[in-house]
C-alpha cells in the first residue's frame, strides 16, 4: 500500500472550497487503497518525519505554516516526490494579487517567497491550478516553471444539486463571512438599491460600514444546504475584489440555474464551459478527481525523468538602456547560456571586443550583423530595459513579470525574466565576480566623476576635494580617474598638482583593465560604477535624485550614499530632475560623508591588512575636563573620565588617532564600543 501525505495549513472543518476539495481527494485516495495522512503543519520535526515516510506528498496551502520557506527547502533538498495544488497566489504575501486590480496596493510581494515558490513549482511532478485565469497569472510570473500542470474545475458535488423549477425572487443569499475581498461592499450596495428584497448572509459581518435593514445574518450551513438554497435562488451576486482562483460558490450558482451578477474576477468563469455548456461543466467536475489521482499514480510508479529540452541556438539582444543596464543583465544571460546549445550576445560594435574577452561560453556578436542573420537562431530574446520604459514594442521583447511587484535589484528582475523560459534556470545570483580580476598587488583606486546623465553627478569640485583628502590619508596610493569625452573637466578644480593621478580616456577595454586591478572604486549612479561591480571592486556609490533600490552598486562589498533620503521628499522623474535648481540631494553630500563611507568600506573589505585607527570625520566632539561628548548624526555618546590616564588616552585616540597602551582593559572596552558605533575605524594603511 502506498502512503500519501497531504500538507495543508487549515482545518478541513473550514467550509471553504479548498477544504471541501481536499476532503474529496482524501476520500477518493482512501477508496483507491492509499494510506493517507493529513499534516496540519504544526511541528516541523513531525512534518519532516511524515515526508520521509511517504511515497507521495500533496502540497496544498502552506502559507500559514510558521516554517513555510524552510519546508519548501526541505521538500526540494530531500528529493521527495510531491505534487503542488495551488489555491492562492503565492508570489504575493497577501495571497490575493490585489496589486493587479488596485494600483494603490504596493509592497505586497516578498522576493524570498517568490523565489522559493518558483523552485517549488519547478521541482513538482506537476502543479494543479484552479482555473485557466489562475494558471495564466502564474505563467505571467513563473513561465516554464509551472508548465508541467493540470487545470481543475471546482469539484462541485453535482449529485447534490437541487434545481427547483420555481425560483425565489425576493431573497438573495450570501454564503460565508461578508467581507471586502469576497465582494461584501458590492452586495451591500445592491441591497441598498433594492430595499424590497431580502439579503440573507450565512456568516458574520466583517465590513466596516452601516448595513441596510434588509440584510440579515445566520449561522453557516453545510454544503448540501447551500446547494438546496441555490437551487431555489433566482439571482446570485458574486463580485469579488480579488481575482478568485476558482470560485466554487459561483460554479454552484451557475449549475443551479441562478442569474449571476458577476465581474471578471471569478476563475471558474474563465473555463470554456461558461456560460453556455452546463453539461460539459458537470462532466469535467465529475471526472477531475479521478483524473488527478490517475496522474498522481503515474508519478508514484516513478517513471524515469525525460531529458529537459535545450533552447537550442539562442540570440540575445540588450538594445535599450545604459551601460550599467547591460552589466545588470549579464548574470541572467549566463544562466540562459547553460540551457542553450549556444548563445550569441548581440551588443553595439564598440563593445564587442570588450565583452568577448570576458564572457566565457558566450559568443559576442555585432548587433548590426545579428539582425541580418536572425533566421539562423532557434530562439531570439530581447531584454530591452528594466523597467520597460518603452513598453514592450521592441521585437522579441521579454516582459518583466516582477516589475513593480517584487522589490529587488534589477539583476534579479533580469534573472526572473529569463527563468520563465526554462524550468532549470534558478533564481539565485551565482556569486562574485563575474569578470576576471588582476592578481597583481594593487596600488591604486579608481574614481569616475561623470555619468551618462550629468544631472545625476556629485559636484565635480567635491570630487577634487575628495581626491586631495585621500592623497593625505593614503599617500602610497595612486588614483586612476575614468574620464569620458563628455565628463566634466576635473583638473580645473585641484588646488595643487596631483602627480599620482592617471587619466583613463580610452574605450571599455582600458576601463576594464583599470577596474581589474583596483583596490576600490568611487562613483556616481552611472554605468562605470556597475562596471566596477562586474569586477567585484569594492565600491562607494553616490546617488542623488534616483534611488539605489533596483540600481544600486552590486559589488560584494559596497557602501551607498543616497543624498535624497531625509533631505528632499519630492518624487523625482525625468522632468523634475531637469527643472530642479537646487539639487539638494547631491549638493548636501559632504566630502566627509564620502570619507566615512570609504572608511566603512575598507574596514570590512580588508580586515587582515595592517591597519591604523581613524576617527569618523562626521563626528562632532566636545571635550571638557571631566568628560567627552561625541555626536554622530542623531546619536550622542558621553564618555566620563575615571582618571587622568583615561582622559589622556581618550584625547589621544580622538585627536591624534593613536593608542598609548593596548593592555588597559577598561580603555579597550571603550575602544570596542566606539568601533561598534562607527566612531572609530580600523583602516588598512596600504603601506
Amino acid at each position: 500500500m502506498n502512503s500519501v501525505l497531504f500538507l495543508h495549513d487549515t482545518s478541513l472543518a473550514t467550509p471553504r472550497g479548498a477544504e471541501l476539495t481536499i476532503k474529496q481527494l482524501i476520500r477518493l485516495g482512501e477508496q483507491r487503497q492509499y494510506s493517507v495522512t493529513l499534516d496540519y503543519l504544526r511541528s516541523f520535526d513531525t512534518t519532516k518525519r511524515n515526508i520521509q515516510n511517504s511515497d507521495l506528498i500533496i502540497v496544498c496551502s502552506i502559507t500559514r505554516c510558521q516554517y513555510e520557506l524552510e519546508l519548501i527547502n526541505y521538500l526540494i533538498s530531500s528529493k521527495a516526490l510531491y505534487i503542488k495544488i495551488e489555491y492562492d497566489y503565492n508570489f504575493c504575501v497577501r495571497r490575493n494579487i490585489l496589486c493587479t486590480v488596485d494600483r494603490k496596493v504596493t509592497n505586497c510581494c516578498n522576493p524570498d517567497k517568490f523565489h522559493h515558490y518558483r523552485n517549488l513549482y519547478a521541482n513538482a511532478k506537476f502543479n494543479a491550478f484552479q482555473s485557466p485565469s489562475h494558471y495564466k497569472a502564474h505563467v505571467d510570473f513563473f513561465g516554464d516553471a509551472v508548465s508541467n500542470h493540470m487545470i481543475k474545475p471546482p469539484t462541485v458535488h453535482v449529485e447534490d444539486l437541487q434545481i427547483s423549477e420555481e425560483k425565489i425572487e425576493d431573497t438573495i443569499p450570501f454564503f460565508g463571512d461578508l467581507n471586502y475581498l469576497k465582494g461584501g461592499y458590492a452586495y451591500v450596495e445592491y441591497a441598498k438599491e433594492h430595499p424590497n428584497i431580502n439579503f440573507t448572509v450565512y456568516g458574520e459581518n466583517k465590513l466596516r460600514t452601516e448595513l441596510p435593514s434588509n440584510i440579515s445574518f445566520h449561522e453557516p450551513i453545510p454544503n448540501k444546504e447551500v446547494l438546496k438554497i441555490l437551487g431555489k435562488t433566482k439571482t446570485f451576486i458574486c463580485q469579488p475584489i480579488w481575482p478568485e482562483p476558482s470560485g466554487r460558490l459561483a460554479a454552484e450558482a451557475f449549475l443551479s440555474g441562478c442569474n449571476i451578477i458577476s465581474n471578471d474576477r471569478i476563475g471558474t468563469f474563465s473555463f470554456d464551459f461558461y456560460p453556455n455548456n452546463k453539461d460539459k461543466a458537470i462532466h469535467e467536475m465529475k471526472t477531475i478527481l479521478d483524473e488527478f489521482w490517475d496522474r498522481a499514480e503515474q508519478n508514484i510508479k516513478k517513471k524515469p525523468k525525460t531529458k529537459t529540452n535545450s533552447l537550442g541556438k539562442v540570440l540575445v539582444y540588450k538594445s535599450y538602456g545604459g551601460l550599467g543596464d547591460i552589466f545588470f543583465s549579464i548574470p541572467a544571460i549566463k544562466k540562459l547560456a547553460k540551457v542553450s546549445d549556444s548563445l550569441h550576445f548581440a551588443v553595439a560594435p564598440r563593445l564587442v571586443d570588450f565583452f568577448t574577452n570576458h564572457l566565457e561560453g558566450i559568443t559576442v556578436v555585432n548587433e548590426e550583423d545579428a539582425r541580418q542573420q536572425e533566421d539562423n537562431y532557434d530562439n531570439i530574446y530581447e531584454l530591452g530595459n528594466y523597467p520597460a520604459f518603452r513598453g514592450y514594442d521592441l521585437p522579441h521583447a521579454l516582459k518583466y513579470p516582477t516589475h513593480k511587484k517584487v522589490k529587488q535589484h534589477s539583476i534579479a528582475h533580469y534573472i526572473d525574466t529569463v527563468s520563465k523560459l526554462h524550468k532549470n534556470i534558478n533564481n539565485s545570483y551565482d556569486g562574485f565576480p563575474y569578470f576576471k580580476t588582476s592578481k597583481e598587488n594593487p596600488k591604486y583606486y579608481v574614481l569616475h566623476h561623470g555619468a551618462g546623465f550629468l544631472l545625476k553627478i556629485w559636484p565635480t569640485e567635491k570630487y577634487a576635494q575628495l581626491i586631495e583628502t585621500l592623497s593625505e590619508l593614503f599617500p602610497t596610493l595612486n588614483c586612476k580617474i575614468i574620464k569620458g569625452p563628455n565628463d566634466p573637466d576635473i583638473e580645473a578644480y585641484f588646488s595643487k598638482p596631483m602627480p599620482h593621478i592617471e587619466y583613463i580616456t580610452g574605450g571599455m577595454t582600458d576601463v576594464g583593465n583599470a577596474m581589474a586591478g583596483a583596490l576600490f572604486h568611487i562613483g556616481n549612479d552611472a554605468g562605470i560604477t556597475h562596471v566596477a561591480g562586474a569586477y567585484n571592486v569594492p565600491t562607494v556609490g553616490i546617488y542623488g535624485p534616483t534611488g539605489p533600490g533596483s540600481w544600486g552598486s552590486f559589488s560584494e562589498n559596497n557602501e551607498i550614499i543616497w543624498g535624497k533620503k531625509g533631505v528632499c521628499n519630492i518624487r523625482c522623474n525625468y522632468d523634475v530632475i531637469l527643472n530642479c535648481d537646487h539639487k539638494v540631494c547631491l549638493n548636501s553630500i559632504t566630502v566627509n560623508r564620502v570619507v566615512e563611507a570609504i572608511y566603512k568600506l575598507l574596514q570590512k573589505t580588508y580586515p587582515k591588512l595592517p591597519n591604523t585607527l581613524k576617527v569618523n570625520p562626521q563626528t562632532v566632539i566636545d571635550f571638557s575636563d571631566k568628560d567627552c561628548l561625541i555626536k554622530l548624526y542623531d546619536n550622542e555618546f558621553l564618555l566620563e573620565y575615571h582618571n587622568d590616564s583615561m582622559k589622556n588616552q581618550i584625547e589621544d585616540l580622538l585627536q591624534k588617532e593613536s593608542v598609548a597602551t593596548k593592555n588597559d582593559m577598561s580603555f579597550n572596552m571603550v575602544l570596542e564600543v566606539l568601533k561598534q558605533q562607527h566612531i572609530i575605524f580600523n583602516i588598512p594603511s596600504f603601506s
